[in-house]
């Protein structure tokens, strides 16, 4: 034996064993290398510090609703690229690579589906494409979410998470702004509900229109929810901010969201909400 070696002469030396990717994933909260498969089993949320991980649409969807309940709808509304912008590339290539990555084609998945068998329209934010990003076609998207839900008379679900109107298309982002809201005014006229839930980030345009108008407002745990960033803010007004500004839980204490849920508990919570409204409505305790 091969004292230097550490190995028997004439043996094989070990194979090395390459590890495939994705096993592992590192907390953006704790810093931690986690097992992948244990963080989804935990609603991929980190088990040691409880950081939530951004998802999917797809992924949270499935965290929601009950299993084979969505029925995808307005996936042919997409962007268009009226302004023919350009900045480091053109407008469309960006459309097309994002909507490469989210399957989606656009930075909202819309549809019907059902919580605890209650029916409801749900639209879901991604912010994998261009930021979770407002723009005409998002806005369009919700819109028709909301005269679905109308119609059907469901109760409407948003989960935010976006970074705002979409710069590339200027002021037709910002319109859609109105345009939701008046949506959301014609769904109160209704009676019908409407949960908003904000996720990390939800901020500008998103945060200043129908994430923070619902009838009942939930928030993941430290969620960044604002208007415009926080470096913005400071460099505007000159002075430092309170420590924890603009998370979920300065919003809480300053009655800007009704409740703080863990994402592994979100499902029972909203399904609880739901009950409550569906169970309570006019049109189911005095029946035709």
């Amino acid at each position: 034996m091969s004292w230097l070696s550490g190995k028997k002469e004439g043996s094989k030396a070990q194979e090395k064993r390459d590890i495939p990717d994705g096993i592992w994933v590192k907390c953006g909260g704790c810093g931690g290398i986690l097992y992948r498969k244990e963080v989804e089993r935990n609603a991929w949320t980190c088990v040691i510090c409880q950081h939530h991980f951004r998802i999917s649409a797809d992924e949270y969807l499935a965290l929601l609703v009950d299993p084979g309940s969505f029925e995808e709808q307005f996936s042919s509304v997409r962007a268009l690229d009226p302004l023919e912008f350009v900045d480091s590339k053109p407008y469309p290539e960006r459309i097309r690579e994002a909507s490469a990555k989210s399957r989606h084609g656009e930075a909202v998945l819309t549809g019907r589906a059902r919580i605890d068998s209650i029916p409801i329209a749900i639209g879901v934010m991604d912010f994998s494409f261009l930021g979770g990003s407002m723009g005409s076609a998002v806005g369009e998207r919700i819109a028709r979410l909301i005269d679905l839900a109308i119609q059907e008379g469901a109760s409407l679900i948003i989960v935010s998470a976006s970074g705002g109107a979409r710069m590339q298309e200027g002021v037709l982002s910002l319109m859609q702004l109105a345009k939701v809201q008046v949506q959301l005014a014609r769904l109160a006229e209704k009676g019908l509900f409407y949960l908003s839930i904000v996720c990390d980030p939800t901020t500008g345009g998103v945060t200043a229109s129908f994430a923070s108008v619902g009838d009942v407002i939930l928030a993941e745990p430290n969620a960044l929810i604002g208007f415009a960033g926080p470096r913005v803010i400071e460099q505007t007004i000159k002075q430092e901010l309170p420590k924890g500004f603009q998370r979920s839980e300065f919003l809480l204490d300053h009655g800007m969201v009704d409740c703080i849920v863990p994402r592994r508990e979100m499902r029972e919570t909203v399904a609880r909400i739901l009950r409550h409204f569906w169970d309570s409505r006019p049109d189911r305790l005095n029946p035709p």
